[in-house]
């Protein structure tokens, strides 16, 4: 276990039992979560991403895309 873990076990016994009870529900579905994305990119054949990237690249080409300074303007 590392180090940041063992300190958020710590932090989070302190708690009364029904907070660490949330605690642990949010913990265990983020984890179920990342099993199913895993999965899923696991699972995806080299088709399906060219299928994508063709997609994708069709979208840039007629315009469908904002630029990402755009959407995420600096300063």
């Amino acid at each position: 276990m590392t180090e940041l873990l063992q300190q958020a076990i710590n932090q989070v016994s302190k708690l009364p039992d029904e907070l660490q009870d949330s605690i642990a529900s949010i913990v265990l579905a983020e984890l179920e979560d990342e099993q199913k994305w895993q999965a899923q990119f696991a699972s995806t054949t080299d088709s399906q991403w060219d299928n994508l990237a063709a997609m994708i690249r069709q979208d840039i080409k007629a315009g469908e895309v904002l630029p990402l300074d755009d959407v995420f303007p600096i300063g």
